[in-house]
């Protein structure tokens, strides 16, 4: 192939893998192989001198995507160049006073103060046009509403998700399908939001790192007094070392040292020169600035062999390939397993069983596959579901290939739809777990979740099967009983409709009076006009329904159930009235319980401020945010947490 015809190739497929992390939907190429096809193109503009209009090396970030409006930067947000080289970040530095920090892995945004109020948060976008974000940034956990200083300040910063906060939200997500795949892409999709009570719920931190504009401060010519003065502001700023070439590979060991240990994501170092008019006297490339470059770690990379591809299937059908391959020693640990993600990744790297493989660690701690040396291809996408043989078939979804069961009856997926339903905000059967389900539904005990509440038809057999005996039965069904007295809303959010969680349930059971029949015969026309449901999912809950099998056991559930009616008051004097809550609560452990008590009254909770609206709870009265405006505007009362409770008669 010619070098030209080689640059449309890499650019054609840089950008379409970009488009797909940057969506945070899927992936279609490891972070080490887009480095590496990255840089060979890099490489290849600069021995011809072409550089293609829509090549990734002359572009940054990631394209404007959604509904939210957007804003041309006053200055292009360049990329930093990069490096892997301790030495290359030595020579750089030089002689000069610099300063080393952490390349933090979130979305970046650019936030502007005016009067000691945030004023505007806009995101990178694609380096010279963002997306407004101030009500999503409103709401990040350490970001200040008001700073000492009254002048207009403008500052860039990562929004980000700490490790330990993502596995809160990833662990509260029952379906593996629906978890996320990392913080990266889950803060980015956070940050984007366009109801920000979701961002909120999602804990996104602000963490500064590059001062850009504080009229009529004097910073003595140095970066690391913006940084002091940003922090005496109340940012929380970036952890950083000041360092020149002679002390470099000192100071990159101790970051190096704290990888592991770290509660927030990074994919690297940075460095910038202190003294700040000798950083921009260098100016910039069309793609970097001279005043700073980046750090990436030079992976520690093991050579094994393949020993086989494993997939698992999954509640909704997709079939998951995890290479496996023979143990090495790694960043101190061993590992013999790397997610390959999706079909488009195992054909991109022409994956065959005894391959050699090199394997490293993501950014010091997800095993990953870095290259395959032997590239046979050999490897067979199956053509039939490792758990029942049904016909697997490859479908296409944002840029990614991945492999589906598409038998409806696979007991994969009805595994995984038995541990939804007997989950504890679905139906609650404690004590039974996806193992025990496994084998029950492996005897043919389980086909229906009818089938559930009549185990004590096969009393004989589970007394008798291994890791059970008389106990365990009476306590299974012991929990079966419990569970028959439940609500409506469980019950529906037990069945797994595509988008339906509990507080979508519990939506639709109130809407129609907790009536099954007219549940079941709702348009999606109908749902869509629930405030909080959507087009989507009133589709999803209207085709669910309309399954003539799925309406029968639907009904033959409920005939094993007793159903409780949620007790609301109608006569309280917030009976009818549509509340809405911004802000921390005091009274109450949670704006979420604050919600349920509204609602134990016979009120509503919405999530957004409109004409319908007949108070806005927020202790801030005097609050600038959006949602206050709004209020102000409309002529709906806003009220602290206090008035709201002598309202209720409660205070």
């Amino acid at each position: 192939m010619d070098k030209t015809a080689r640059i449309k190739e890499l650019t054609a497929r840089l950008n379409e893998a970009a488009k797909v992390y940057y969506s945070g939907t899927d992936e279609i190429m490891s972070n080490y192989e887009y480095d590496k096809l990255y840089d060979e193109l890099a490489a290849l503009e600069k021995e011809t001198g072409i550089v293609l209009a829509g090549s990734p090396t002359n572009r940054v970030g990631y394209e404007t995507l959604g509904s939210l409006p957007k804003e041309e930067h006053e200055t292009p947000m360049l990329s930093l160049d990069k490096t892997k080289s301790v030495e290359a970040l030595a020579d750089f530095a030089g002689g000069h006073r610099s300063i080393l920090s952490w390349k933090l892995d979130g979305l970046t945004v650019v936030v502007t103060y005016r009067d000691g109020r945030l004023y505007k948060a806009v995101t990178r976008g694609n380096g010279y046009v963002g997306e407004v974000i101030t009500q999503n940034a409103r709401v990040f956990v350490n970001l200040p509403a008001g700073i000492p200083y009254k002048g207009e300040l403008v500052i860039r910063g990562e929004a980000l998700i700490t490790y330990s906060d993502f596995e809160k939200i990833n662990g509260m997500i029952e379906d593996p399908d629906e978890k996320y795949k990392n913080p990266r892409n889950l803060c980015s999709g956070s940050v984007r939001q366009l109801n920000n009570e979701i961002t909120a719920s999602r804990n996104v931190r602000f963490i500064a790192f590059a001062l850009i504009r504080a009229d009529g401060v004097d910073f003595d010519n140095s970066r690391e007094c913006q940084f002091e003065w940003l922090e005496e502001q109340g940012f929380d700023v970036v952890e950083r070392k000041t360092v020149t070439g002679a002390d470099m590979a000192e100071k990159v060991s101790l970051f190096a040292d704290a990888v592991e240990k770290n509660d927030f994501p990074s994919d690297g170092l940075v460095l910038m020169y202190d003294d700040i008019e000798y950083g921009e006297s260098l100016g910039a490339t069309a793609k970097f600035p001279r005043n700073a470059i980046a750090f990436k770690w030079a992976d520690e990379l093991a050579s094994t062999k393949l020993r086989y591809v494993e997939w698992s299937a999954s509640r909704t059908g997709l079939i998951n390939p995890v290479a496996v391959f023979e143990p090495v020693e790694l960043e101190g640990t061993t590992v013999s397993r790397a997610s390959v993600h999706n079909v488009s990744i195992v054909r991109e790297l022409k994956l065959g069983i005894g391959d050699e493989l090199t394997v490293y660690k993501a950014n010091m701690i997800i095993p990953q596959i870095a290259e395959n040396l032997t590239g046979s291809g050999t490897l067979e996408i199956p053509k039939v579901c490792p758990v029942c043989g049904g016909r697997a078939e490859i479908k296409s979804s944002a840029g990614a290939d991945s492999l589906y069961c598409v038998n409806p009856l696979c007991q994969a997926k009805q595994i995984k739809s038995f541990e939804h339903f007997v989950s504890r905000n679905a139906v609650n059967i404690d004590g039974i777990s996806g193992q025990t389900l496994e084998k029950f539904i492996d005897r043919g005990f389980i086909k229906d979740y009818t089938d559930l509440y009549h185990l004590d038809r096969h009393r004989d057999e589970i007394v008798e099967m291994e890791g059970f005996g008389e106990r365990s039965y009476e306590n299974i069904i012991k929990s079966v009983e419990e569970s028959r007295k439940t609500t409506l809303d469980r019950v529906i959010y037990g069945l797994g409709i595509a988008g339906i969680g509990l507080a979508n349930a519990k939506l639709i059971c109130r809407q129609y009076d907790g009536d099954p029949d007219k549940i079941v015969s709702a348009s999606a026309q109908e749902l869509a006009q629930i405030d909080g449901i959507g087009e989507v999912l009133a589709s999803a809950f209207e085709d669910y329904f309309a399954d003539d099998a799925k309406r029968s056991s639907f009904y033959s559930l409920l005939s094993e159930l007793t159903l409780e009616r949620e007790v609301r008051e109608t006569d309280s004097p917030i009976a009818g009235k549509v509340f809405v809550i911004t802000g921390s609560v005091n009274n109450f452990a949670n704006r979420d319980e604050l919600k349920a008590y509204i609602e134990s009254l016979g009120g509503k909770a919405s999530g957004s401020v409109s004409s319908k609206t007949d108070y806005l709870i927020n202790n801030d009265v005097n609050s600038l945010s959006s949602k206050n405006k709004k209020a102000r505007e409309l002529g709906i009362p806003i009220i602290s947490e206090q008035d709201f409770l002598a309202l209720t008669g409660r205070d």
